[in-house]
């Protein structure tokens, strides 16, 4: 910080930088000059004025509760470190002259020596340079929350650090002991934003374009924290850029702090630079795909407005082709002479082929190992095939028949072709034989589905396929075999951010399928089924997330005992009512055994918590049952609860989820056990 003009009124320029190893009230670290000037310069070490060093003790992770018993026993952490050279230990006392627990907070997560008193640092030297880091870093922390006028002083061994002889107290210190270390902390009053203005860099007039102040998190008389003016930053660069403007940027701005009125005014000088449209497009390292690939899907038309979003719609479209590792879209540096802008396009493949293998596991579902190979770029033009084969132990009886062997299989292959029409168009064709065990049933059969998907946006598809099913059939009925053939129509719509731990937006998926052949059904049956989910982030760093989910179905034009049991409704287990056996919220025949329904209705709450970055806690409650009616009626609904764990990893999070039943029948268990990865839905 650099002071100027009138006593009482500091001007600076704020200089920050967003760490990970701060805890989220003290995300913003300041440069060392900026953090400096809150200090009475009589308490200022001259060492400080060199960058705070940040010594990082990340220990490695002990399996996957390891990161779980971390959290409730960080001294954990620090045995698995290897012992320190030449450590001095100390002990540290904080004081902040404050009631507020949020600064008491902040000051104490910011703080390195508090942070890493468990490890103490090597030689005397080590400990002066952890105590020195943490001016800047507590004032990062007091800033972020409003307070411009903090007093800040640290002792070791009762002395400033940079005394011309601590390191000879320190070692004299260490002979008797731990070193005694004293934070002393006093933030001085909140300061609250003043006078806010978005000037234009070249005229210092007033930008009349200029986004709201109260969108970008200004209000007068709020508290002013520095955090605030960091992401406004950013928002009035994207405010521009969304708006037309590639080279828009924030070119300078002035932050005066007013002690006397206690009041933080900012300026910012911006320069929005020229509006442009989209020009050329170059492609660059798309050889190991078919000529014109990447061109023939990208949409955008020359003269387009230019617009950051178009851009990452279409990145985020073309990373969806398995054979594409990394898209990047790096933009000319200047215009062309027609206000256009060049763009080009560097992707990169992924490796040609990959195995791997999944498991899952459900207290009432049963269990299943599946392993797969694939292959990502068979004929050069992005085309995938995946082969699969998974075993299967249901974990328990079959109702419907007592004596069948438990173990399934499934053995499966998914080919999908693109743009086998346009480049919007794909072919998708599965096949599978397979052996499943259920409460209601145990089938064997043979399947085969080939359609064409047309993708209207980025959200939206519709696919049109072709269905047919041979099976023979084991339920309560006896043996019987059953030929199905049907044209289903599937609509999708996804305005999620995530495909396996959304965080906003909607899923929606309905299905009409009219068949011309269902097992004994005459006429011509059909089947509807529609689900819909949301999804919404409370926070903005996204660890407070509300979901929720419908879906209802019918079958129509047969009766329930023409329909095949495969093609039923059933409810009941880890994929629609948590804490029930599978298919158990079903109708029953006399005997009490599970036959299905031809509708059915399903809704869940979900309330997504993260408490680490890699730990989460999830309530839920599920409520659902299908139905022998042709709609739903709603009679006999089944509720349950729980409570879920979510271990985050690169892929996605895994899942445990621990649900009870709330008005169980007596046939109904206690309680329902699922793993798996990614969320329930």
């Amino acid at each position: 910080m650099q002071e100027h003009g009138t006593a009482g009124v500091r001007r600076f320029r704020l200089a920050v930088l967003l760490v990970a190893s701060v805890a989220p009230q003290a995300l913003l670290v300041a440069a060392p000059a900026l953090a400096q000037s809150s200090q009475p310069a009589a308490s200022q070490p001259a060492a400080s004025q060199q960058p705070a060093t940040q010594p990082t003790n990340e220990a490695p992770q002990s399996g996957l509760l390891g990161p779980i018993l971390d959290l409730f026993d960080p001294s954990r952490v620090a045995a698995r470190e290897p012992p320190t050279i030449d450590a001095t230990p100390y002990n540290l006392t904080i004081d902040v002259k404050t009631t507020e627990r949020d600064i008491r907070n902040a000051v104490n997560d910011a703080s390195n020596l508090e942070r890493l008193k468990a490890r103490p640092p090597a030689g005397s030297a080590g400990l002066i340079r952890r105590a020195l880091s943490d001016g800047p870093a507590i004032n990062a922390a007091l800033y972020s929350l409003g307070y411009y006028g903090s007093k800040i002083r640290i002792t070791v061994a009762g002395n400033d650090p940079d005394a011309p002889n601590i390191f000879d107290i320190v070692e004299t210190s260490r002979k008797r002991g731990p070193v005694p270390v004293v934070v002393t902390v006093d933030p001085g009053p909140q300061f609250h934003f003043g006078r806010i203005a978005i000037l234009d860099a070249k005229t210092r007039r007033p930008l009349l374009d200029a986004p709201s102040l109260a969108s970008l998190g200004f209000e007068p008389g709020e508290p002013a924290l520095a955090t605030t003016v960091v992401r406004a930053e950013a928002s009035l660069t994207n405010h521009w850029r969304d708006a037309g403007h590639p080279f828009a940027r924030v070119v300078d701005k002035d932050v005066v702090a007013d002690h006397a009125v206690r009041q933080l005014d900012v300026t910012f000088y911006v320069e929005p630079g020229p509006p442009a449209t989209f020009g050329r497009f170059t492609v660059k390292g798309a050889d190991f795909l078919t000529p014109r690939f990447i061109e023939d899907r990208i949409d955008i038309a020359p003269g387009t407005p230019y617009s950051p979003d178009v851009l990452n719609r279409l990145r985020r479209r073309l990373l969806e082709y398995e054979a594409i590792a990394t898209v990047r879209l790096i933009e000319a540096d200047h215009l062309e002479p027609d206000g256009s802008l060049p763009i080009t396009i560097e992707v990169s493949p992924r490796k040609p082929n990959y195995v791997g293998f999944s498991a899952s596991y459900s207290s009432t579902d049963g269990s299943a190992i599946n392993g797969y190979w694939g292959a990502r770029n068979l004929f050069g033009g992005g085309e995938t095939l995946r082969l699969d084969a998974q075993v299967s132990w249901f974990g328990q009886e079959s109702e419907a028949v007592p004596d069948a062997d438990p173990f399934g299989y499934k053995l499966s292959a998914t080919f999908v072709k693109p743009g086998i029409i346009t480049a919007r168009d794909d072919l998708i064709t599965s096949a599978a034989v397979l052996r499943e065990v259920t409460n209601a049933y145990v089938r064997e059969a043979g399947t085969f589905l080939a359609g064409v998907r047309h993708r209207f946006n980025d959200e939206m598809s519709l696919q049109v396929s072709a269905d047919l099913e041979q099976s023979r059939v084991w339920d309560t009925t006896g043996v019987n075999d059953y030929f199905i053939a049907g044209i289903p129509v599937e609509f999708n719509y996804d305005s999620t951010d995530n495909k396996l731990d959304p965080s906003k937006g909607i899923r929606f998926t309905g299905i009409a399928e009219p068949f011309a052949k269902l097992g004994d059904a005459d006429g011509v049956p059909a089947m509807l089924n529609a689900r819909f989910s949301t999804y919404y982030a409370l926070d903005e760093a996204k660890r407070y997330i509300l979901a929720g989910r419908v879906a209802a179905g019918s079958i129509f034009g047969a009766d329930l005992t023409d329909v095949p049991p495969q093609r039923r409704f059933y409810v009941g287990g880890g994929g629609s009512l948590r804490g029930y056996d599978y298919q158990s919220a079903s109708p029953r025949n006399a005997d009490g055994i599970v036959i299905g329904g031809r509708s059915y209705f399903e809704a869940s709450f979900e309330a997504r918590i993260k408490v680490t970055d890699t730990i989460g806690v999830v309530p839920f409650f599920d409520m659902g049952s299908a139905f022998a009616s042709e709609a739903p009626d709603f009679d006999e609904m089944k509720y349950s609860a729980g409570i879920g764990l979510r271990y985050y990893t690169s892929i996605g999070p895994l899942r445990l989820d621990v649900a009870f039943p709330l008005n169980p029948g007596p046939d109904d268990g206690s309680y329902g056990i699922y793993v798996s990865l990614g969320q329930s839905f």
